[in-house]
């Protein structure tokens, strides 16, 4: 079992997610990079979004 949020990003990379941010925005997309402060970086086709940590308020598979 997974106890750190940084080991579940860790898990998930590289499978798709559903990224909802303060604000109800919600980005779909591949997780294919994060950083110790949860910025994330999504991959959807040709476009890449990097989303701001602070902004997260759920990520899920």
């Amino acid at each position: 079992m997974t106890s750190r949020p940084l080991d579940v990003l860790e898990e998930t990379l590289g499978d798709d997610v559903r990224v909802t941010l303060k604000g109800d925005t919600v980005y779909e997309g591949v997780l294919s990079g994060y950083d110790q402060h949860m910025n994330l970086v999504l991959e959807e086709d040709d476009n890449v979004t990097i989303i701001r940590g602070d902004n997260v308020v759920s990520i899920q598979p």
